[in-house]
């Protein structure tokens, strides 16, 4: 889609007005992606978590979910981003050694090839340091496994021209690993120095080695369609099962937060049903003390009643006596 930007005032509704708005917000993920792996990978997820969570604010989910459905990269695989980033004109020229190395091979260029390999060896091992020293300077030191990583992916992309798009793009999520020989469209098998040949002893059998040759390469060919077919397929199974890992992520996070409002409100009806019980316990026994004052005082009003009666018919006796 052709991008278009204009100086001269701005737009005022309509279907041009949308699908700048469109772009515009493209432009911003892109922008959100570049930086998410330019930093460094230990700081990528909380970056990733805070964009895709101000994008979903925003009420641009599909924004959210391409920025969440986006892969922390190895150490290895940002220190190669961080070259591609970091020195943009020595990129482009290990990028045209490698489209020179791959039409070499198309070629079957014997003598371009040796020198082109011989650059690489040179040009793959500086660059690797580079990368190195690039990390070093951004806080991360690579192991000498990871360096290994780098100078793989540096292969990788002089090999296969997909590699290279990758790279270039410095978005890597992983290290690349160079095929065992080159892609059957881009390289045959390794060339023999050109020279002095024996003369063939049938054109027939000259002829046939051709064919041979070419019904090989024709087979890598589909062989490679059909791997790049599959490759996109489970990318796409990928980033589809990274968007729904994200929902559910998503989802848990909201049931955690509800399970712990509900913790709480357990709790507290918890406190205030154990505080109940030791206010009920302290009235019944109050209750049971009341109780036990009011039998004694019960019986000792009978009692003294009795004895009241007692003394009243005595007085009686007496008084009767005495008149």
């Amino acid at each position: 889609m052709e991008r278009r930007r204009s100086g001269h005032g701005r737009d005022t509704g309509g279907p041009d007005t949308e699908r700048a708005g469109s772009v515009e917000t493209a432009e911003s993920v892109e922008s959100v992606l570049s930086e998410l792996y330019s930093a460094p990978p230990g700081e990528f997820v909380p970056r990733r978590e805070e964009r895709a969570a101000a994008a979903r604010t925003a009420g641009r989910k599909e924004d959210a979910r391409r920025i969440h459905a986006a892969r922390r990269p190895t150490l290895a695989a940002w220190a190669a981003n961080l070259l591609t980033r970091s020195r943009p004109e020595e990129a482009r020229r290990f990028l045209e050694l490698g489209q020179a190395l791959r039409e070499a091979h198309r070629s079957l260029d014997a003598a371009g090839l040796r020198e082109l390999s011989a650059q690489r060896r040179r040009i793959v091992a500086a660059l690797s340091r580079q990368a190195a020293k690039l990390a070093s300077e951004a806080g991360r030191r690579l192991s000498p496994a990871a360096q290994r990583e780098v100078e793989s992916t540096l292969r990788a992309v002089l090999a296969d021209s997909g590699a290279a798009d990758d790279w270039a793009a410095g978005r890597l999520t992983v290290s690349l690993v160079p095929p065992s020989e080159f892609p059957a469209d881009s390289a045959p098998a390794a060339a023999e120095p050109r020279g002095p040949a024996p003369r063939p002893k049938s054109s027939r059998r000259a002829s046939a080695a051709g064919d041979e040759l070419a019904e090989r390469r024709g087979r890598r060919r589909e062989e490679l369609a059909r791997a790049r077919q599959q490759a996109e397929r489970a990318e796409r199974r990928l980033r589809d099962g990274q968007a729904a890992k994200a929902e559910a992520e998503v989802s848990l996070r909201r049931a955690e937060q509800r399970r712990d409002r509900a913790r709480e409100t357990v709790n507290s009806a918890e406190e205030r049903l154990r505080t109940a019980r030791e206010e009920l316990g302290r009235v019944e026994r109050e209750h049971r003390d009341a109780e036990e004052r009011g039998r004694r005082a019960a019986e000792e009003v009978t009692a003294a009643e009795q004895e009241s009666r007692t003394a009243s018919r005595r007085v009686d006796r007496l008084a009767s006596r005495v008149g």
